[in-house]
């Protein structure tokens, strides 16, 4: 890491996105913090037509080559699939589009460096935010040799209005204007949109600020039903139609967009200690995570259950303040993918004008035994059973009063 009075950097990668940040931090490592070369670096995790002109951009900003890498595949199966197979949700509504895209970007940039011969990489996060920790940790985690450049957290400027000022009097073209003053971040799993007028969390977002998903109420006046089929814990097609894993979020995406579902807003608690209002739009990871967790209801036994359950506010946590890369995240994924090998079989949703619902699961390792659960006459359940049961059950209930009522009596005597 960067310390006040270090040595400068001469070569570096940066996580470059061609946003207000980037663009700014860009031409501030060459023109002021020193540095001799910048390889700006592009993760192509799903940003669409973001990455257009963004090679002629970056070069044009000043960097010396423009890397970018195709990591949707990737993306998706080895970060996406893992968390959605742990169900992880940070503070019950954050599927963590951002927080998963992070590791895979910083690995790259990590490797570029190496490639490279670079000195140090560096990043547009800010020292208020998560991502820092994030691609700092992952750097860490993959290379503790490797220096990492902070200029949110080194430079003068106190504001993205300050950056807009900068990139005005430089000639640098950036998406954020006074009109649309808030920020966004895009991948395959979901679009973010934090600052500016969401600062005050009694200010509903605009209508025209969601990209990936149409207003509900503008939604096709007819229910949607979509079918996804499971094996091992991954969603591997749609609608009968096998897909790669990219391609299958991205037939999600369009699906539930069409029909208004996967939009949230809400207050988060940021690692660093301050609360965070965003609102997101992730909506084929809303129908991955809910189909999953319907499958999981049918292979699953109840305990198991329970225990993935307890351990999905850890696993979030982790993944939300930037641990993918760490011991016990690694640790817990073995415990979660060891559950999994039964979670095989098909889901069927309906959506319609922003709602979810299931309408059908099926799995040919399915617990759900119509003779054992069925409400009419069968020949394998004793219904008398249950009488001893509910009075083990209770026994712990029934002691404490028992001996208040005894104590009581000698008391008395």
């Amino acid at each position: 890491m960067t310390c006040a009075g270090a040595a400068k950097a001469r070569k570096i990668v940066l996580a470059y996105s061609g946003g207000l940040d980037t663009s700014i931090i860009l031409k501030w490592l060459k023109a002021s913090y020193g540095a001799e070369e910048v390889i700006a670096f592009c993760a192509d995790v799903g940003q669409g037509e973001e990455l257009d002109g963004l090679e002629a951009k970056a070069l044009a900003t000043g960097a010396s080559k423009c890397v970018i890498r195709d990591l949707t595949e990737e993306f998706v199966r080895d970060y996406v699939f893992p968390a959605v197979r742990a169900n992880a949700v940070y503070e019950g509504q954050y599927l963590l589009g951002t927080s998963l895209a992070r590791p895979v970007i910083a690995k790259h940039m990590v490797e570029l460096a190496r490639a490279e011969g670079a000195d140090a990489v560096a990043h547009g996060a800010t020292g208020k935010g998560n991502d820092q920790v994030r691609f700092e940790l992952t750097t860490m985690a993959l290379d503790p040799d490797l220096r990492t450049v902070a200029p949110w957290r080194e430079w003068g400027f106190k504001s993205r209005t300050d950056l807009m000022d900068y990139a005005r009097e430089h000639s640098i073209p950036v998406p954020v204007t006074a009109e649309k003053p808030y920020s966004t971040d895009r991948n395959l799993l979901h679009i973010s949109f934090e600052g500016g007028i969401l600062e005050d969390p009694w200010n509903e977002p605009r209508p025209d600020m969601f990209m990936l998903t149409a207003p509900p109420e503008k939604a096709p006046d007819s229910p949607r039903l979509v079918e996804i089929d499971f094996e091992g814990g991954d969603a591997v097609a749609v609608d009968g139609e096998r897909l790669s894993p990219a391609r299958l979020l991205a037939r999600l995406n369009s699906i539930a967009g069409e029909n208004g579902v996967g939009r949230v807003d809400i207050v988060e608690s940021r690692f660093v200690g301050m609360k965070s209002r965003g609102v997101y739009e992730t909506p084929g990871g809303t129908l991955l995570h809910f189909a999953h967790r319907n499958l999981e209801s049918l292979t699953l036994d109840r305990e198991v259950i329970a225990l993935k359950d307890s351990l999905v506010p850890r696993y979030a946590s982790m993944v939300y303040n930037g641990f993918w890369f760490s011991p016990e995240r690694e640790a817990l994924q073995s415990l979660v993918d060891g559950t999994q090998a039964r979670v095989t079989g098909t889901v069927r949703l309906k959506l319609y004008k922003g709602g979810l619902w299931t309408s059908g699961r099926k799995s040919p390792y399915s617990l759900y035994d119509p003779e054992f659960a069925t409400f009419e006459e069968d020949a394998v359940y004793d219904q008398a059973d249950a009488g001893g049961f509910i009075r083990v059950n209770g026994l712990r209930l029934r002691i404490p009063l028992k001996l208040s009522g005894e104590r009581g009596r000698e008391r008395k005597a």
